[in-house]
């Protein structure tokens, strides 16, 4: 068993918006080994504290699959989880990341916490080379509401979702030298609204993050880009969506078990900008801000975010949130 959970305070300080307290995540780990070799890995999530009619939060099941481990690091899985992209949408507990809210880039381009049902392999080679391979249920876009070509309210979540079209991932790791991490991913769909029209609307995602540590200096980098065929996203400028982030920090210890880090973050993000999608658009955002851990697993947070739309309208933005897991 396992779990983590955090609860965030949002405040707004251009005085525009809503000044929130909420428990944003509640999450349940149960997994149990048949045999050396078959294993079941699940997540249970509750959001938001309160799920049913008129309630803000939703009950979730993120991950429920069967591993097999083979020979020479090869392992196999089919079910539902979480698909091999981006730096935040496998790990996510919030003391193993700077920021209150997940990065903007990880919510909009790569819609962490992302998963679907089907097969996958994965496999670690002596040499610090890995890759991954996923075959499984794809995106199923809106073309129209409030919501409409943009990624993240394409998410089926496995809930009686359409799979006329199935999509493929795949990604590259490479951890050959100290320090480092590098990986490269791209996923294929050929229609991500999931429907029989004329339209081409084959999607193409790529991808690269970077992660260096040397002492208490880290250093974190992602790019995700899609293109998206079809003349309805072209006309609302949703054929392509993209964003990358820049991450610096600096991260004390402090006796034997505390530990303090600061960081700074710069993002650029472009995602679903027709008329008709609320929150949509270009923005420049700058982070900064503190973790404190006073012992692994457990971590106080505070941020400063200052975001800028290709109108020039901002938006600051301070958070507040402690987390935990275990």
């Amino acid at each position: 068993m396992g779990g983590y959970g955090e609860l965030h305070f949002n405040r707004d300080l251009g005085g525009g918006g809503d000044n929130t307290v909420d428990f944003h995540r509640w999450v349940l780990f149960l997994n149990h080994s048949f045999s050396d070799r078959i294993k079941l890995y699940s997540e249970f999530e509750l959001e938001h504290s309160l799920a049913g009619d008129g309630a803000p939060g939703e009950v979730e099941l993120e991950q429920a699959y069967i591993d097999f481990t083979l020979d020479h690091g090869l392992n196999a899985k089919a079910g539902l989880f979480l698909l091999p992209l981006g730096l935040l949408n496998e790990t996510h507990e919030p003391d193993t990341f700077f920021g209150v809210e997940r990065n903007r880039v990880e919510s909009n381009i790569i819609p962490t916490t992302w998963w679907e049902a089907g097969v996958g392999a994965t496999q670690t080679l002596d040499n610090g080379l890995g890759w991954d391979l996923a075959i499984h249920s794809g995106l199923n876009l809106p073309t129209s509401g409030s919501n409409a070509f943009r990624i993240r309210s394409g998410r089926q979540k496995v809930a009686e979702a359409a799979a006329e079209d199935p999509a493929v991932t795949a990604r590259v790791r490479y951890n050959g030298v100290p320090g480092l991490s590098l990986s490269a991913f791209a996923q294929y769909q050929n229609d991500v609204t999931q429907t029989t029209s004329d339209e081409d609307n084959s999607a193409f995602l790529v991808g690269g993050t970077a992660v260096y540590q040397a002492g208490g200096f880290g250093l974190k980098a992602l790019i995700a880009s899609w293109n998206i065929d079809g003349q309805s996203f072209e006309d609302n400028g949703a054929d392509h969506q993209w964003g990358g982030y820049l991450e610096p920090s600096y991260t004390w210890t402090i006796g034997t078990d505390q530990r303090l880090g600061v960081f700074a973050r710069y993002s650029h993000y472009e995602y679903a900008r027709g008329i008709g999608n609320v929150g949509g658009g270009t923005f420049d955002q700058y982070d900064v801000g503190v973790n404190y851990w006073p012992i692994d697993n457990v971590v106080l947070k505070a941020d400063y975010s200052h975001i800028v739309d290709e109108d020039d309208e901002v938006e600051s933005l301070l958070n507040l949130g402690v987390g935990y897991s275990f």
